[in-house]
Order: structure tokens, then sequence, then C-alpha cells
């Protein structure tokens, strides 16, 4: 069986490095396609194959993986009559990609390849270069199970996380939550800290303090647990009101600074909402019902699904869910 590489730029060529041990051990072909055939060199020495096109990498291969830069790449190397993909890979055969993508786009090239009896499926990727290098990677793969499950053994040697989360389009959906959510608070960390700075702490002290809090000890979404997942906000772990107050102060010392606090402003607009609602005696999480409600969706999973999830992941060392 031999396998197939496209993209081979600082995420792919770490990718490919590590894939192309596990087919070394277990007798498997490399075939590599790049725009610049500069980037294979390094794997050509040591035995892959090169294809001039991605359809000349179908042609031989029965699984082809793909990291490339964005929607319209993706689009191309699959889609193109004359040269992509689709022209030169053979029923039954499968197409990971592990681009951040759209998932519009997804699901559009998807169906195509339905039609022709082909798998394509999305699988983007975390973890950036270190951890496309060392192999500490999650892979989250949208579309058809059975293709999945038969294929994750080439997942599993670039990847430590690679998992199933559900029909084509939903492995993209999870890298956009994610990353948006991961620009969102960096964008809010910029506000607090340079406030922090502003008022008269060093920076390094200041960074020192707060990555031991609460919020500095624990994984950003495993907080995500107590109350929003499972819809629960009372008892509260800590009241709304005592939240709102230290919101207050906080936006309150950024307008004495004079920082521009935008999102934590929109921030405490969000509290201040939840206290008119009333809910000033449940946990001061409950602003994010209000986006729930607002979004149309309903979220409440039952606590025995959770307490599964952390048992095969366990938290952070130092988050008190570990206790």
């Amino acid at each position: 069986m031999k396998v197939g590489f496209i993209g081979l730029g600082t995420m792919g060529a770490y990718m490919v490095a590590n894939l192309a041990k596990y087919l070394e051990k277990s007798n498997h072909g490399l075939v590599v396609h790049d725009v610049r055939k500069s980037a294979a060199e390094p794997f050509l020495a040591k035995g892959a194959e090169w294809a001039d096109s991605p359809k000349a990498v179908a042609e031989k291969c029965d699984i082809v993986f793909l990291s490339l830069p964005g929607p319209k790449e993706v689009e191309t190397v699959c889609t193109d009559a004359a040269a992509g993909i689709i022209a030169g890979l053979k029923k039954g055969g499968a197409v990971f990609d592990l681009s951040t993508n759209a998932p519009s786009m997804v699901r559009k090239i998807a169906a195509v390849y339905a039609e022709k009896g082909l798998s394509f499926m999305d699988a983007p990727v975390s973890g950036g270069p270190n951890g496309a290098r060392t192999g500490k990677l999650a892979i989250w793969v949208g579309g058809d199970k059975k293709t999945f499950d038969e294929n994750k053994v080439f997942l599993d040697a670039f990847a430590d996380q690679a998992r199933y989360i559900g029909e084509i389009g939903a492995g993209s959906v999870a890298k956009l939550v994610h990353n948006g959510a991961g620009y969102a608070i960096q964008a809010a960390l910029a506000e607090l800290f340079t406030m922090g700075v502003k008022g008269g702490v060093e920076p390094l002290a200041l960074w020192e303090a707060i990555r031991t809090g609460a919020g500095g000890r624990g994984r950003t979404f495993d907080r995500m647990v107590d109350q929003f997942l499972v819809n629960k906000y009372e008892p509260p772990a800590f009241a709304l009101k005592l939240a709102f107050k230290d919101m207050t102060l906080a936006t309150e010392l950024g307008r004495e600074l004079g920082v521009p606090m935008r999102l934590a402003n929109m921030a405490y607009a969000e509290m201040s909402e939840a206290m008119a609602r009333g809910w000033e005696a449940q946990d001061s999480r409950s602003p994010m019902k209000l986006q729930i409600e607002r979004a149309g969706v309903k979220i409440e999973v039952s606590p025995d699904r959770i307490k599964g999830v952390f048992e095969r992941d366990p938290p952070a060392q130092g988050d008190p869910k570990r206790a």
C-alpha cells in the first residue's frame, strides 16, 4: 500500500516526517508532492517517491493526506478535472484534508467525491509546528466513520489525539470554534494585561501572579463543564453578583487609566443584562445563557458523559477538577 501526502510546508513537512517512520516500519510506500519540489528533497533522499501532480499522487495511492493553505488550494488540488486528485484516485480511495478549511467547502468536495465512490474527510489539526514536530497533535475528523476507523493507524503515526467527531464538516467547525475562541481570549488578555501594567505592576510579576490563579491552572475549555455544558448554574460556585462587582472594578480601573477595553466592557454588558434578569445568585457563568438564547440552541450534556471524557483525558495538573 502507498500513502500520498500533498503540501510539504512547515506543518506538512513535520507530519510527513513522523508518518514516514511508521510507513517504513510497516512496509508501506510514501508518495509526495508540493508546488516546490525542493521541499520534498529530504523525503526523496530517504526513499519517498515524487509525483508531478496531485493526480499523479492519487494514481499511485489508496489514501492521500493534504496540508494546504486554505479552501481555494484544497478545492483546486482535489477537484481539478485535469490534474487534481479526483482525476486519479481509484474507487474506494480516501482523502484526508488536514488543512483549516471552510465547512461549506469540505461538504461541497465530499459530495462530488461521493458521486464517484470516493471518501473525502475533513481532518484539521491543532498543535502548531512544535506539535507537528513532536507528534503532539489533535486531529478532529468529520466524514464517513468507517473510513476513519480503517485509516486511523496512519493518523496515529503523526498525532496523539486523532478522533472522529461527526459527519463531514464537523472537524472544520470544531477547528474554527477552537481557533476563534483562542483569538478572542488573546484579545481579552491583551486588554486586561495592559491595564495591569499601566496600573503599576511589572509585566513579569503580573504574568507570574495570574498564571497561578484559577484561570491559569486549568485548561481553558475544561472550565466549561461545571455549569455551561450541563446547564446547571445553581448552586453557584462563585455568584454572579460577586463576579459583576469584580468586573465593575476592572472596567472602572481601565477608564481611570485611560486603557481602551472594548472586549472587557462587552463582557460587563453581558453581566449587566444577566443581573437585570435576576440571576445575581446564580453562578458567575450564567451570562453564557444569554448567548445560548440568542443562538437558539440547546446545550445540556449528561455529567456521566463528561466524566467519561475526563477519565480518558484527565484535567491539567493542579486543576481542582482533578481532585
